[in-house]
Order: C-alpha cells, then sequence, then structure tokens
C-alpha cells in the first residue's frame, strides 16, 4: 500500500544493495578457414576437442589458424570461432525426380533427400543412410528347392554353380522381390547349413540389378520373377545336402537398432565412409531412431518429431534438402524406398588460409563488431600476413572500434620462419610492426613457434599470437603476462626466431614484444608494450587491461541509473558503489590511488539541464617492472654500511 489517510502501517523496499560487478576476463575470438561448421556465426567454443568437433581438424590449407585457436584454448576456456564463408560448396546427396506414379526419373533428377550441412570438401565422406519397417529386414525368396543341375558336388563341400542356370524355388513359397540396394547385405542359407552374408557393391544397370560382394566373393544377381533368381558367380556353402535355402535381404545398419521402425517412421544413420571425419572408414557419426515422414507428427515428449525438423536440430553432419518440397508434400517414402542409401559428392574448400580474400575474412570479423551481442576481451588474428592488411582490419574494425578488447598480433610466417639470418628476421618483424597502425589495443610479438600436430603426425610454425593471448588470459588484467613467472609458453619445441639481447632492445623500443628461450628458463614472453606508438601509460598491456575492464564493470553498473534524477542523492549514490570496486582493485596491487567524483563540480546546472550524468574517475595505474637495476658495492672492512647507503646511486 503506498498511500493511507488511516492510521496504518506502510511498507516500503528500497534496494540498496546495487554494486559494480566483478572484473572477469571475457572470452577471445577468432575468424578464419575452417574445413566445417556454420559460416559467418560465432560459435563458443571452450576446449579443442570441441573445437575439432565443430569446425574439423586442421589441414596444410588452415592449420595456423587452427592451432592459433587451439593454443588460446590450452590457456583458457573460452574462445568465439567464426568460420569465414569463402565460397566452399556444400556436399550434396543423390538427386531424384519422381513421376506422377512416385517412381524415379533418372534423367531429370533433381530432388535430394540429404545433405551436408555445412560447406566443405569433407562433407563429401559423408552416406546417409535409412530404413522404413518394410526395408529393415525383407525376405528376397522363401524357402524352396535347388535346382538340380544348380548343384555340382566335390569331396568337400556342395556348391552352387549359379552359372549353370537360374535358381528356381518351389512356387508355393516364392514371394515378391522388393528393392535391393548398394550396401544392402543378401542372406542366403538355411538353418542346417548355416548363412553367409554378402554386402551389395555397385549397380550395374537400371535395372533391378545389383553385385553383391563379401571378401573376394562378388554375386550379381537378376530379380527377374518372382520365382528365379538368376547369379552369374559361384556360391559355396560347406554341407553334403543343400536343399530348402532362404535369401532373405536386410539393411547395412541394423545393429544399429534394437528394432524395426513404426508404420510410416524411419531409422536413419549418418555415416563416415571414407573416414575423412572420424580417422576411420565406416564410422557411424549419428544414429536418428524412428522418425515420422508425417508433417505436425511429435514425440512422447511432445517435442516435434518429423524428420526434417529433428535433423535440423540435432545432427551436426547433415540437414534435409529442400524442406519446402518435402512439406509441400512430395511423398517421401517413395524417396526412402528408392534412395537408402544416399552417399554426399560435389562439396568443396575454396581457400586456404594463405589465399582467403580479406572481404571472405572481413564479413567473419565483422560479427564480432556488436558489443552488445559479444563481450570479448582479445581478437587473435591467426596467421600473420605479410602486408599486415588483415592485422589493420582487425585492429581498426574490431579493437579499436569496439574499444574494449585487444588485437594480438603475429609477423608473417614468410618473414621469421624462413632460412633468414638472424638480424634479417628482426628487421622483418619490425618492418611488419611498421605496417599495422599505432593503437593501445594491439600487441604484436615477435614471430613463430614449432609445435606437434597430433592430427597429421607431423610438425608445425604457428603463429604465437593465440599464446600472447591465452598468458594475458590467465592474470588479472591490471597484471603483465610476462616474465618468467607468469610468461611461459605452452606446446613448443622451439622459436622460429630467438632473439638476443641487442635485438630484443631493438624490436621493444619498436613495439615488437619479444618472445625467448634461455637455457634452464624455458621459453617466454618478455614485453609487455602495446602497439600505442608513443610514450604514455597507455603503452603497456596492463595499464590498457585495467581501463578497459574498469570501464566496462563502472559503465554496466551506470546503466542502471539512467532515468533516475539527477540530485545528491543520485550522485551520492553513483560514488558509493564505484568506491568499493575501485578500492577492491587498490587492494589487488592494480591501482596505486583513486579518485571518484559525481557530485555538484561535475554535474552543474547546464549539465543537469541537458539531462546529463557526469562522473570523473582519476586513477592512477600500477606499472609493471621492465628494468631490474642492482648495485654491488664492496668496502672496505672498517666501513659501516650507513654510512654509505644512499650515496650511491
Amino acid at each position: 500500500m503506498a498511500f493511507s489517510v488511516s492510521p496504518s502501517v506502510i511498507v516500503r523496499e528500497v534496494d540498496a544493495s546495487q554494486a559494480v560487478p566483478g572484473v572477469a576476463t571475457a572470452p577471445a575470438a577468432i575468424a578464419g578457414i575452417f574445413k566445417w561448421g556454420p559460416t559467418n556465426d560465432p560459435i563458443l567454443i571452450t576446449s579443442e576437442n570441441q573445437l575439432v568437433d565443430r569446425f574439423g581438424t586442421p589441414s596444410d590449407d588452415n592449420y595456423e589458424t587452427f592451432f592459433t585457436a587451439a593454443d588460446y584454448l590450452s590457456y583458457s576456456n573460452a574462445l568465439y570461432v567464426a568460420r569465414a564463408d569463402d565460397g566452399s560448396l556444400t556436399a550434396s546427396g543423390t538427386t531424384l525426380a519422381l513421376d506422377a506414379n512416385n517412381n524415379v526419373i533418372a534423367e531429370d533428377s533433381t530432388y535430394a533427400a540429404f545433405d551436408a550441412k555445412y560447406p566443405g570438401a569433407l562433407g563429401n565422406s559423408i552416406e546417409v543412410s535409412w530404413a522404413t519397417t518394410d526395408s529393415m529386414i525383407k525376405t528376397v525368396a522363401a524357402v524352396g528347392d535347388i535346382e538340380a543341375n544348380a548343384i555340382s558336388n566335390n569331396s568337400v563341400t556342395q556348391t552352387i554353380d549359379f552359372n549353370a542356370s537360374a535358381l528356381t524355388f518351389e512356387t508355393a513359397n516364392t514371394v515378391a522381390a522388393p528393392s535391393v540396394y548398394v550396401g544392402d547385405v543378401l542372406v542366403i542359407g538355411n538353418s542346417s547349413v548355416g548363412f553367409q552374408e554378402m554386402t551389395v557393391a555397385t549397380v550395374e544397370s537400371t535395372d533391378i540389378d545389383e553385385e553383391f560382394g563379401s571378401g573376394n566373393t562378388a554375386v550379381t544377381v537378376t530379380v527377374g520373377t518372382t520365382t528365379a533368381l538368376t547369379f552369374t558367380t559361384r556360391y559355396t556353402l560347406a554341407e553334403t545336402a543343400l536343399t530348402k535355402v532362404s535369401i532373405v535381404k536386410k539393411w547395412q545398419h541394423n545393429s544399429l537398432f534394437g528394432k524395426s521402425p513404426s508404420a510410416g517412421n524411419v531409422h536413419i544413420a549418418v555415416i563416415d565412409k571414407d573416414g575423412l571425419i572420424s580417422g576411420t572408414p565406416n564410422t557411424v557419426l549419428e544414429v536418428f531412431e524412428n522418425l515420422s515422414s508425417t508433417v505436425g507428427s511429435v514425440d512422447p515428449q511432445g517435442a516435434s518429431n518429423y524428420y526434417p525438423n529433428v535433423i535440423e536440430n540435432r545432427s551436426s553432419w547433415v540437414k534435409v534438402a529442400n524442406t519446402a518440397v518435402v512439406d509441400a508434400g512430395i511423398a517421401q517414402s517413395a524417396v526412402n524406398s528408392v534412395n537408402a542409401y544416399e552417399r554426399m559428392s560435389a562439396g568443396t574448400d575454396a581457400s586456404t588460409e594463405s589465399n582467403a580474400t580479406l572481404s571472405a575474412l572481413a564479413f567473419a570479423w565483422d560479427t564480432f563488431k556488436n558489443t552488445n551481442e559479444l563481450d570479448i576481451a582479445f581478437a587473435l588474428q591467426g596467421k600473420g600476413d605479410d602486408d599486415a592488411v588483415r592485422a589493420n582490419y582487425i585492429v581498426s574494425n574490431i579493437a579499436d572500434y569496439r574499444r574494449d578488447c585487444v588485437a594480438f598480433l603475429s609477423p608473417s610466417k614468410e618473414a621469421v620462419v624462413d632460412e633468414l639470418k638472424t638480424n634479417e628476421k628482426m628487421t622483418k618483424a619490425i618492418a611488419y610492426r611498421n605496417k599495422v597502425q599505432n593503437s593501445s589495443y594491439a600487441f604484436i610479438d615477435s614471430g613463430y613457434k614449432y609445435r606437434y600436430d597430433k592430427y597429421n603426425d607431423s610438425y608445425r610454425w604457428t603463429p604465437l599470437n593465440g599464446d600472447m593471448a591465452g598468458l594475458a588470459s590467465r592474470v588479472d588484467p591490471w597484471e603483465s603476462p610476462a616474465g618468467y613467472r607468469k610468461g611461459i609458453i605452452k606446446n613448443i619445441v622451439k622459436l622460429a626466431f630467438n632473439p638476443s639481447k641487442p635485438q630484443r632492445d631493438q624490436l621493444y623500443s619498436s613495439d615488437v614484444n619479444p618472445v625467448m628461450s634461455q637455457a634452464g628458463r624455458g621459453i617466454v614472453l618478455f614485453g609487455d608494450k602495446t602497439g600505442l606508438g608513443l610514450q604514455s601509460a597507455f603503452d603497456r598491456l596492463n595499464v590498457r587491461r585495467l581501463f578497459i575492464s574498469v570501464e566496462k564493470s563502472i559503465a554496466t553498473a551506470a546503466e542502471s541509473f539512467l532515468f533516475e534524477f539527477n540530485d545528491d542523492f543520485t550522485q551520492t549514490q553513483f560514488k558509493n558503489i564505484v568506491d568499493p570496486f575501485l578500492r577492491d582493485i587498490q587492494g589487488r596491487r592494480g591501482i596505486i590511488d583513486y579518485r571518484v567524483v559525481s557530485d555538484s563540480t561535475v554535474n552543474t546546472p547546464e549539465v543537469v539541464d541537458a539531462n546529463k550524468f557526469r562522473a570523473s574517475i582519476f586513477i592512477k595505474p600500477a606499472r609493471s617492472i621492465n628494468v631490474i637495476e642492482l648495485t654491488f658495492v664492496a668496502t672496505r672492512t672498517g666501513v659501516e654500511f650507513d654510512e654509505i647507503v644512499g650515496q650511491i646511486a
């Protein structure tokens, strides 16, 4: 109750618990060429395994970008990855066209049941197989006696010589032969002699001719009538008497499912046929059980069970092609019965990370521009580019544009990995830095590292910018990530360029942060300068990151004051929530001193009348030690130390 004339108790609630949110390191971001995954769509990745699952393993075409991302994830667990749309083509399945009787029109087929989920040649390894109730297990020929002239005797086995004549079954026991497809399994025999299996290998003609093979056995069978099967090779059963033989065909992936699907439903298996995805041919990637071919159908939990919807929402490898056509009423059951094994083809990889256009990469990078949608702390360049065009795009259009993240850059591989003299590598690294625009939101390292690629059992030269950002992610924003205590590089065999002390001096004076190897101390980052290009507090990474974190946190807290009154109460309230936040950072050694001014001295009548609120926040940032001077003094025996302390500089 907000108002009362009569005596009463009025309860009011005032929220005085507001506070500035704590400082936390946001995820990093990278864009580039990958073998798989959605394009121009940032995906949050938390581990290297997830990176592989969503974007594929590295290849000769993209290993520098891939391992930049993987190396960062070895230090941290949050990275947005955007795959560039470089014009790669999506692998698609066999196309089918149906006539009025739901028969396939081979010469005019334009309809595919499935396509690969994403663009790329990796999709060519995918096969989609499905089965209805009738196609899981189906009798091809019922139990019947074999014609005598089809049998030849020898001392070891009874051999059915199918070259001799057709295999004829008793008329009373025959059934109509079902459709048989490449990949189906033919089971032949009886309970007394046992059964042998042969798998459909190829289709030989537009008739129902299939070639069956198991090991070195290849059999071609023509189903011409319901009473005869003509074989063109030999089939052997180890038994002295061979009668009452049956032939049954079954779906190749029967063992993946407990039973046949319900009437009108379908089982679907997604297979890595060539092993390009999993490393092992015929690996099962996904299975979908008992999906419906009826629009609007749901499962017992009320979720959609219509197979295009399920595949769209749950599959990482395939999608239903031409969903609108399916929904419009094409008899999908006819497609299912004709095309039970659909192999993807015609997928391509259009670019490598070396020849990818700036346009393709720029669209991917631009997905990180909106600060309201994505919160990032670092932008990883990935592969270095010798002309620094990509680097400058990242700095100007991401880091400087957002002003809440730092771009981490490396010189090109050609500058520091080729068999050059060490001084030439230093000169080229500095020349590269000079091509990059000045910005306190940029951090440039000195090169590349040699690391092991477990996916291809080889060693690769990869850029260091993923490691640099990874080191920064492990320290508080106001701390330097460099040095022997905090700057140790992971996953490294050796450096492409190990600068000496004089070379480090020149690199550092040019805003290039050296990474060096020292015997017994490891390989470490030995610098924390930004690319500002002039002497300032913001020429150090820890100061730049301190101000980014403080500005983001206080700005977020300030949003709650929008549309409040600009009076003494609001001004004091703002100061009271900012003070504890900065005091905490001061206590953690990030700030030497600070002051918050949000009173009438800055909120003048003119400011208030303009519907504005102002606060001035003064900060003395803590500085990292870049030089240590140690003076050792030898004295005479009779000298008192107090006499000379302070006299020697």
